[in-house]
């Protein structure tokens, strides 16, 4: 079975991802045949290692195309979209939305302009849940707010939840349209989307990346009471506040170290209580919004698991499914352990939806954004800037 959106395209096609932590670069050749990828750390100061990597690709391959990750889209980019100056200048003017992210994808979006004089199209983590319904996507805060400031649930991780929910189709050789998924993105950053006819009804991250999950170094969702509370009581500072729910809290907040979540197990199995209790927590908040994205579907044809921990801890998958007994969830114990680089499903026959792992490929879903993208610009009888 092939790629969802693999495609004969002659186009070869630069993928860039900029995260808070990293930058994946892939380049993609006919047939989505992955033809060369770079990983580089955070984007920092004048970028010249990420410089320097997109001139070496530039020189390996015919790069004529490239395509973008933005995290945070807005309330107005749902669609993918041709980069120009006026896009980065409104792009720029959202940053403090997700600005962890926003700023490194920015930078990296004017470095690549500036290197290749080719087509460039972003794409955004938010446009997939765009048309969440209003009961799952309306916050219950005075309508003055919501109206002045656009304040809604927007969902993230996009790419990935979009290409996983066309990946399980594929492998399950089910009808898109008539399957209820939650896939389960878990990183570094963690999020569940609901998805019904392969379109998000449901997501556990809200306004901003913060919301939902347990993750490795952000909170999730904590009671807003608790944050009014060490702001005006213990003065906690609004920059404090905001640091600390980023980058000091969540799995590392727990554990009292940055470590991996099988390197957590492996601390909890030898004793140590604060990696137990780490561990505890993340599966708890995980399988209980598994359950809720459950019922936002009302019932489940698959579960999904992708993201570095979603395809690499047999033993996380194991204990959701476990968790989630009463649902009729089951994993095989064989299928589940071996599971490689393949995408495979690791479930029994006899189990009430099919449990799948899902490899993440938001470069993937990027290149096949563009591909659309510059279809239906140039259908339009749009020129599109070289």
């Amino acid at each position: 079975m092939t790629d969802p959106g693999a495609t004969d395209d002659p186009l070869t096609v630069l993928t860039v991802n900029a995260g808070s932590t990293s930058v994946k670069l892939r380049v993609l050749g006919p047939g989505d045949k992955v033809l060369a990828q770079r990983d580089l750390g955070p984007l920092l100061g004048h970028g010249a290692p990420f410089a320097a990597a997109l001139a070496d690709l530039g020189r390996l391959f015919p790069i004529g195309a490239v395509a973008h990750r933005v995290v945070h889209g807005g309330p107005n980019h749902t669609r993918p979209a041709l980069v120009d100056d006026g896009l980065i200048a409104e792009l720029a003017e959202l940053e403090s939305l997700a600005p962890s992210h926003a700023g490194p994808a920015l930078a990296a979006m004017r470095v690549t302009v500036a290197t290749f004089a080719v087509p460039q199209v972003a794409s955004f983590d938010t446009a997939f849940h765009a048309d969440l319904p209003a009961e799952a996507s309306t916050y219950a805060i005075p309508l003055r707010w919501r109206e002045r400031y656009t304040l809604r649930r927007y969902g993230f991780h996009g790419l990935s939840h979009a290409y996983a929910a066309r990946r399980t189709a594929v492998l399950l050789d089910a009808d898109p349209a008539k399957l209820r998924l939650v896939s389960c993105h878990l990183g570094g950053g963690a999020s569940l989307a609901a998805i019904r006819g392969g379109r998000s009804v449901d997501t556990t991250m809200g306004f901003s990346p913060l919301e939902g999950l347990v993750m490795a170094t952000r909170s999730g969702s904590v009671d807003p009471g608790l944050l009014l509370w060490l702001a005006r009581t213990a003065n906690v500072s609004l920059d404090e506040l905001a640091r600390s729910l980023e980058h000091e809290s969540g799995l590392l907040a727990l554990a009292g170290r940055a470590d991996t979540l099988g390197a957590l197990y492996a601390r909890a199995d030898a004793g140590d209580a604060r990696c137990q209790l780490a561990v505890d927590v993340y599966l708890h908040r995980l399988a209980a919004g598994v359950a809720a994205m459950t019922a936002s579907l009302g019932g489940l044809d698959a579960l999904a698991f992708t993201g570095g921990v979603g395809e690499h801890e047999p033993r996380l998958r194991h204990a959701v499914a476990e968790r989630l007994g009463y649902l009729g969830l089951a994993v095989d114990p064989v299928c589940n352990s071996v599971v490689g680089g393949v995408d495979t499903v690791i479930s029994p026959d006899d189990s009430a939806a099919t449990v799948l792992v899902v490899h993440a490929r938001e470069d993937l879903e990027l290149a096949r954004d563009l591909r659309g993208c510059l279809r239906e610009l140039a259908f339009g009888g749009l020129t599109v800037p070289s």
